[in-house]
């Protein structure tokens, strides 16, 4: 699996896009580069398309207008053989995993595996994705276990395993923490800063948990009226002015969120907010 990696500044960079189901306009003139290294938290309210501009990103949504960057090449969703190849520097956690029921752990990581590299031997395939498990926090016998017989945390992690199987550069994350109770939250932002440090991965986070933002997210881009309103660290962003920005960061669990931060850095270890 030896590939040149990106040097660049800016591994994604997204300039003027326009996106639109029919008539219906979700994002214009929108724009956003994502550092090297870095984990950006994405949020916006509902409606404001997080996912939709992640999937336009790897190339799953086509473009009304704009362009958009990824690695050095251009990413326009109309699937050609240069978008389908770029695939394989990336790995996607989709929100609830979205695992194959039919097949096993191991068989899910498997399957990017299979995709770009069918020479690849059973028994090496099979080695790969324990070490995947391994990675993602997992039990070694979860790899032979089916999505149905796995925890919501378990499956999120599985889904990771199978975001990690290919040895990305970038990470995309969908709501990795949603519906994971506080301690299988911290769990999971711990694991992802870990593997941040440990791999240097390039991390766009798409989440509405608070915690998450103070906890591990080195910036936080703002998608507010079709486009990105502004980027920054937290504390960059609770100097502006703007409404929403102000409501979220500063509402009853941003003030919690920020206090909890606060207490962990006093006691050195993470804390989820309400614990």
């Amino acid at each position: 699996m030896n590939r040149d990696h990106f040097t660049g500044d800016f591994p994604i960079v997204v300039e003027g896009l326009k996106t639109a189901f029919g008539d219906h306009v979700i994002h214009e003139g929108l724009d956003l580069s994502v550092r090297r290294g870095e984990i950006l938290g994405v949020v916006g309210g509902s409606g404001t398309g997080k996912s939709v501009l992640m999937r336009a990103i790897i190339g799953l949504q086509q473009l009304a207008a704009g362009n958009i960057e990824v690695l050095g090449d251009a990413i326009s969703g109309d699937h050609s053989e240069d978008e389908i190849d770029i695939r394989s520097r990336w790995g996607v956690l989709f929100q609830g995993g979205a695992l194959f029921s039919t097949l096993t752990v191991a068989e899910n990581i498997e399957v990017p595996l299979r995709e770009f590299y069918p020479e690849i031997s059973p028994a090496l395939r099979r080695e790969i994705a324990r070490y995947k498990v391994m990675l993602s926090g997992l039990p070694d016998e979860a790899a032979d276990k089916y999505p149905s017989e796995l925890s919501g945390g378990m499956r999120k992690r599985a889904g990771l395993a199978r975001a990690l199987a290919m040895d990305p550069e970038l990470l995309f994350l969908d709501e990795p923490t949603a519906g994971l109770d506080p301690i299988g939250a911290a769990a999971f932002d711990a694991l992802t800063r870990e593997l941040q440090d440990t791999l240097g991965h390039t991390v766009f986070l798409i989440t509405h948990d608070l915690d998450t933002l103070y906890e591990i997210c080195d910036r936080v881009a703002v998608l507010a009226d079709k486009r990105v309103i502004a980027v920054g660290t937290i504390p960059e962003l609770l100097a502006l002015d703007h409404p929403w920005i102000q409501e979220y960061f500063n509402g009853p669990r941003g003030r919690a969120a920020s206090t909890a931060r606060g207490r962990a850095k006093a006691m050195d270890k993470p804390v989820k907010a309400g614990e």
